[in-house]
């Protein structure tokens, strides 16, 4: 039945066992063994996807629920252990994965021995639930209606735009956000297929660009492509300032529009507020609340 979920939530094995950490043909065997023992189909397949026939919908509606109400009944055993115990299932973005975990999960681990992270970088809107996580960081902009909100991280931080030296003897220097049309700009892709605008902000004035360059990288995975082919003289690339932050420090990259870097605010911990949280991550809320960042 657990397989079903994953499976009828994730859209395909593939994707399912991504998720869940099994196999694909493992999953499948489960649903088909499930389908001979009820006598009824529950998935049209596909070599790509799946679709829930009427039946397997239905099950699913009520499946889903009483499945969540299990693991709410052996947490709620797990509470009389001295310590939290389990895994914790977090969906993040790289760049959270990259500037705000690393100073979190030494510490928490070392606090709680018995709690095991289970951390899947993914760069789409996603549904934590659906997606078989017990909770998300993403920027406000991107947060589920019905969660609940915790500031985690930094609680400003800001785009910054930079070149290497050689690039900017070469091309000269932008002295306005708009004179980035005519320079080569390494730019980033959502997984949607979408390019964010460049967005640059000062004395009240905001100043969003859509310029064009050599070089596209998806963002996430791919971005450090774009830092390096910056620090190679390829062009201008505009990123987390954290991210560029040793790359600034050592000279290899140089400050581009600095008056015009806009902040913003840093990102969330979110997760569902419906349901009995799990006492993994009740442990690891109330710590990123005790060493919150200004």
């Amino acid at each position: 039945m657990n397989a079903f979920v994953v499976v009828a939530r994730a859209g395909g094995f593939r994707e399912g066992a991504r998720l869940s950490g099994g196999s694909a043909s493992a999953l499948s065997e489960a649903v088909r063994r499930v389908e001979a023992q009820m006598g009824v189909r529950l998935m049209h397949r596909t070599t790509r996807s799946v679709a829930l026939t009427e039946a397997g919908q239905g099950l699913l509606d009520r499946l889903a629920p009483a499945l969540g109400e299990v693991e709410s009944a052996v947490d709620a055993v797990n509470r009389y252990r001295d310590r939290p115990a389990g895994t914790l299932k977090l969906n993040v973005p790289l760049s959270a994965a990259r500037l705000v975990l690393p100073a979190i999960v030494s510490p928490f681990l070392a606090a709680y021995p018995d709690v095991r992270l289970d951390v899947t970088v993914d760069e789409s809107f996603v549904d934590v639930l659906a997606a078989g996580a017990d909770a998300g960081i993403r920027y406000d902009e991107r947060l589920e209606q019905d969660m609940i909100a915790v500031p985690i991280g930094p609680r400003v931080q800001r785009m910054v735009a930079a070149a290497s030296p050689a690039y900017l003897a070469a091309h000269g220097q932008p002295a306005h956000p708009r004179d980035l049309i005519g320079h080569a700009c390494l730019r980033g892709r959502f997984p949607s297929g979408n390019k964010p605008p460049w967005e640059f902000e000062r004395d009240g004035e905001t100043v969003v660009v859509d310029p064009g360059g050599p070089l596209v990288v998806g963002l996430g995975g791919a971005a450090d492509l774009a830092v390096d082919a910056a620090i190679g003289g390829t062009g201008i690339v505009y990123l987390f300032e954290d991210w560029l932050a040793p790359h600034l420090r050592s000279g290899a990259l140089v400050p581009v529009l600095e008056d015009w870097w806009p902040a913003f605010p840093g990102p969330y911990l979110y997760y569902p507020g419906r349901r009995l949280v799990p006492g993994p991550l009740k442990a690891f809320v109330a710590f990123v609340r005790e060493h919150a960042t200004s």
